[in-house]
């Protein structure tokens, strides 16, 4: 009673070691190229299809080359006069770096906050639209929407859009938070 079982286990593992699967590439008369694991249907059905070698070949990745650690600085050496045994102060840019004078640099600073302001204003009133158009979760179904699908796409690429944005928004927060 019990053979019946392990005799047909037996039969069904023989059996498995011997199937493979085949993989057809089917060129179809307009040119569109399929791959399938069904044999092609004949002649009549105007497609070519030939078989595709399965072989798996894996080309391991070049090995990233190795960068050497800069070098430290020397211990009391180039402290600009410093005390002996205290830190050296690290230098605000090295020797020979373009220096800008101050009003220069308060001329680029106000630039950049202008330009972030008005990202920030931009950003604002995307949301505001986007967040209008959403309507909570439910907005209204446009005329090529017949599919409801198409519908809940729609919604999850406005709640995706509101989620951009809002991001969006903390970013340029952050950055005109850090300006002087």
């Amino acid at each position: 009673m019990r053979s019946a079982p392990i005799s047909l286990c037996a039969l069904l593992l023989a059996l498995a070691g011997t199937a493979q699967a085949q993989i057809f590439r089917c060129e179809g008369p307009n040119g569109v190229v399929e791959y399938t694991n069904a044999p092609p249907a004949g002649p009549q059905s105007g497609r070519t299809c030939k078989t595709v070698d399965a072989t798996i070949t894996v080309i391991p990745a070049p090995k990233a080359p190795v960068r050497a650690a800069p070098p430290a600085p020397a211990a009391g050496g180039g402290n600009g006069g410093a005390a002996a045994g205290t830190a050296p102060k690290p230098a605000a840019s090295p020797d020979g770096f373009p220096k800008v004078d101050p009003a220069t640099q308060r001329t680029r600073d106000s630039d950049r906050r202008r330009i972030l302001e008005d990202e920030l204003k931009k950003e604002e009133t995307r949301l505001a639209a986007i967040q209008k158009e959403y309507n909570n979760g439910e907005p209204e179904r446009q005329g090529d929407e017949r599919n409801y699908q198409k519908y809940l796409d729609r919604v999850q690429r406005l709640k995706e859009d509101i989620q951009r944005t809002e991001g969006n928004l903390a970013t340029i927060r952050r950055e005109l938070s850090a300006l002087k």
